[in-house]
């Protein structure tokens, strides 16, 4: 760890306290990766580009006084600091940070660093022993790697799009950027495998090639056995899984859905007792898992006649009752009013320069010993640390400081 016990950030707790990173990513793969670290106390240093910064601060669905909402989760417990890149004295900003870094974490599209003369090979001139995390659309080799690329392009590439919706429907996305997320989640993996390496089992730096297309594949559960081997493409489902029933959404009389998921045989005969239709454990159409996969269309249909009898609420209280797996679907304005995510404080009430109090999710996972926590949400102005960072961890004058700014390197 680069950072001495005596010199880290109060604010800054979990299991990554002493962890410097350097975030030169924008937009969303390279910052949720980050985000990961940052939640569990690593230092994350974000380089923004002067006056304008992350994107991220003007997207998002929503803003509130033309601010993006997104900002204050994704760049929560971030230093923000600026520099020009594209400049040779703001690039040398960034090889004095690295030399003093754990990580460095990017989401250019690749050869950008090369074109700014911070190839890993000149990094590594500078720190041996620098984990960088590169995230990409399609990875740092191969005949697409120069493409740019987005996750929406990603998940449709990986098959993970194909199998979205309804059949013989255009596939749509989900809601969410997906791809930026689950490739966030895989490169901030290999970090911790890599600093893990390094310090526990005498390695040195290296470079980890994340990339969202196989990100998204590497989620495609047995999709590409199943073709090698049978020749099987699996098609999209609508609401349910093919072959697996009963494992769907279904109808209440408030005009509602939950998700009762009783496929496994235990709780197939939980619900059935829960039904009042104990006949069925011993029915040849439902008997057992293949059966009730050849014949779901049929269970479904029968199960939503029982469903539609009762409110959401009376269905999964009765359900629970009974030890079925059973959930509502619930919007966001559902999801802040649970006292289930209320009782694990994944509905956090903080305190922002910009928004004033603010509801933010919690930290996931939970630690017995080391816990994460919020020290800060995202960083009002791009820049905010500029004197933090520079003069505090590099030495960098206050004089000259005001000259970088003057000149637009920071």
């Amino acid at each position: 760890m680069t950072i001495a016990a005596e010199d880290r950030d109060p604010k800054l707790n979990g299991p990554l306290a002493g962890v410097r990173v350097i975030e030169m990513g924008q937009l969303l793969a390279g910052p949720f990766t980050t985000s990961r670290l940052a939640d569990f106390g690593a230092e994350v240093i974000k380089v923004e580009t002067p006056g304008k910064g992350d994107p991220m601060r003007e997207w998002g669905h929503h803003r509130w006084e033309g601010k993006c909402l997104w900002w204050s989760t994704l760049a929560r417990n971030k230093k923000s600091v600026t520099a020009n890149l594209r400049e040779e004295r703001g690039q040398d900003l960034v090889k004095k940070l690295v030399a003093e870094a754990d990580v460095l974490s990017e989401n250019f599209k690749p050869g950008t660093l090369e074109k700014w003369g911070l190839s890993p090979d000149e990094l590594h001139k500078i720190n041996p022993g620098l984990i960088i995390s590169r995230v990409s659309g399609y990875g740092q080799t191969g005949p697409y790697s120069e493409r740019p690329g987005f996750a929406s392009v990603g998940e449709a590439m990986s098959g993970m799009r194909y199998i979205n919706g309804y059949p013989n429907q255009p596939p749509p996305r989900t809601g969410l950027s997906l791809g930026d997320t689950l490739t966030g989640m895989f490169a901030a993996q290999g970090i911790l495998m890599a600093l893990y390496w390094r310090d526990a089992q005498g390695g040195k730096g290296q470079v980890i090639d994340t990339s969202i297309a196989e990100s998204c594949l590497t989620m495609m559960e047995s999709s590409l056995p199943e073709y090698d081997k049978l020749g099987v493409i699996r098609e999209p489902s609508g609401t349910g899984l093919a072959n697996v029933s009963p494992s769907n959404l279904f109808p209440t009389s408030d005009g509602k859905h939950v998700i009762i998921a009783a496929n496994i045989d235990a709780m197939f005969k939980r619900l059935c007792e829960a039904m009042d239709k104990p006949e069925w454990i011993e029915d040849p159409r439902f008997v057992d898992h293949k059966a009730r996969g050849a014949n779901a269309e049929l269970l479904d249909g029968l199960i939503g006649e029982w469903t539609v009898t009762m409110t959401a609420a009376e269905l999964t209280e009765h359900l629970d009752k009974n030890g079925v797996v059973v959930g509502p679907i619930n919007t966001i304005a559902d999801v802040a009013a649970d006292p289930h995510f209320k009782a694990r404080n994944m509905i956090r009430r903080e305190k922002d320069e910009f928004f004033g109090e603010i509801a933010v999710p919690g930290i996931v996972p939970k630690f017995s010993e080391t816990e994460g926590d919020i020290g800060w949400l995202g960083s009002p102005t791009p820049g905010s640390h500029n004197e933090e960072v520079y003069n505090g961890v590099l030495g960098i004058s206050v004089d000259e400081l005001a000259e970088l700014a003057k000149d637009g390197i920071i």
